[in-house]
C-alpha cells in the first residue's frame, strides 16, 4: 500500500485534535468528524486557538498555521468522513460497545485497503477488531497527552492483526516525528498498566495524608525526573477517565493494584474530573 496521505479521525475532543494537528503539521490531509457538526467546529475553533498562540510565542509562523489549518477540514458524517481515507483513527470515549459501533460501521464505509485504528488506552484492540471483517487491518495507535509534545505512540498489535498492518502504523507514527513502541494487546498495554499503578498510588498516599498532591508530584519530578508528576497528570487526563481504566484492568487483571481508591470515585461523584471540570487535585 502507498504512504497515508489523507487521514480520518472519529473523535474531536483533545486527543483527536491534539492527532489532527500532529498529522497536519507532518503535511497529511486530515478530515475530523464528531456526533454533531457544532462539536467539530468548536474542536476547529480550539485549534485555530492553539495554533495563534503558537505563532504568538514564535513556536510557529503564520504560514505554516494557515497550511496546517487548510489540511484539516470537518466532515459531517461517517460516510463522508471515511471516504478515501488511508487511515482511519478512532478516538471516542473509552467504551467498548461504542467503539465497536463505530468499528462496525467503518468497516462498512472506508475503503477495503485502508489501515482502522483506535486510540484506546486500555481496551482490547482484539475485541475491538472482531467487530470488522478485516483484523488484519486493526491495530492500536494510543497517543499521549499534550499529543504536540509528547514524543510516545504505542503501537498496539491484535491477535489478527497483521506484519503489514504493524509496518504502516509505525511508519506512520516516525512520520509525525513519535517514537513508536510496538507491544501485544493485553489489558492496559505498557503505558496505561504502569502509569495507572503509579497513579493510583499517588491517590492513596494523598487519602492517607502521607503529603499534599503537589508534594508527591514534586517528589515524582525533581526525585525521579518525570516530566509531570501522577496527580496533575490525572488531572489532565481526567479523573473520571482514569477511574474507568482502573475499574477495566481491576476486572481484568485483579489484585489490589488496580482497585480504584475511594477518594478517585468521591472526587467523580463530586464532579471534580480534573482541568476540564475545573478543579480535580488541583485548581484550574
Amino acid at each position: 500500500m502507498p504512504g497515508i496521505e489523507r487521514i480520518t479521525i472519529v473523535g474531536a475532543g483533545v486527543m483527536g485534535r491534539g492527532i489532527a494537528r500532529v498529522a497536519a503539521a507532518a503535511g497529511i490531509a486530515v478530515r475530523l468528524n464528531d456526533l454533531s457538526e457544532e462539536t467539530t467546529r468548536a474542536a476547529l475553533e480550539a485549534l485555530r486557538a492553539a495554533l495563534d498562540r503558537e505563532v504568538a510565542k514564535n513556536g510557529i509562523g503564520p504560514q505554516q498555521r494557515q497550511a496546517m489549518l487548510d489540511r484539516i477540514s470537518p466532515a459531517a458524517g461517517l460516510d463522508e468522513a471515511s471516504d478515501g481515507s488511508d487511515l482511519v483513527i478512532e478516538a471516542v470515549p473509552e467504551s467498548l460497545e461504542l467503539k465497536r459501533r463505530i468499528f462496525g460501521e467503518l468497516d462498512r464505509l472506508a475503503p477495503r485497503e485502508a489501515l482502522l485504528a483506535s486510540n484506546t488506552s486500555s481496551l482490547s484492540i482484539g475485541l475491538i477488531a472482531e467487530a470488522t471483517s478485516r483484523p488484519e487491518r486493526v491495530v492500536g495507535l494510543h497517543f499521549f497527552n499534550p499529543v504536540q509534545r509528547m514524543p510516545l505512540l504505542e503501537v498496539v498489535r491484535g491477535a489478527r492483526t497483521s506484519e503489514e498492518a504493524l509496518r504502516e502504523a509505525v511508519e506512520f507514527g516516525r512520520r509525525l516525528d513519535k517514537e513508536p513502541i510496538v507491544v501485544r494487546d493485553s489489558p492496559g498495554f505498557a503505558t496505561s498498566r504502569l502509569g495507572l499503578v503509579l497513579g493510583l498510588e499517588a491517590m492513596r498516599m494523598v487519602e492517607q495524608g502521607v503529603a499534599s498532591p503537589e508534594e508527591i508530584d514534586k517528589a515524582m519530578t525533581l526525585g525521579y525526573g518525570h516530566p509531570m508528576g501522577p496527580l496533575r497528570l490525572t488531572d489532565l487526563v481526567g479523573l473520571d477517565v482514569r477511574l474507568a481504566i482502573a475499574e477495566h484492568l481491576h476486572r481484568e487483571l485483579g489484585g489490589q493494584a488496580f482497585d480504584p481508591p475511594r477518594i478517585l470515585r468521591r472526587m467523580v461523584e463530586e464532579g471534580r474530573l480534573g482541568r476540564k471540570s475545573g478543579r480535580g487535585f488541583y485548581e484550574w
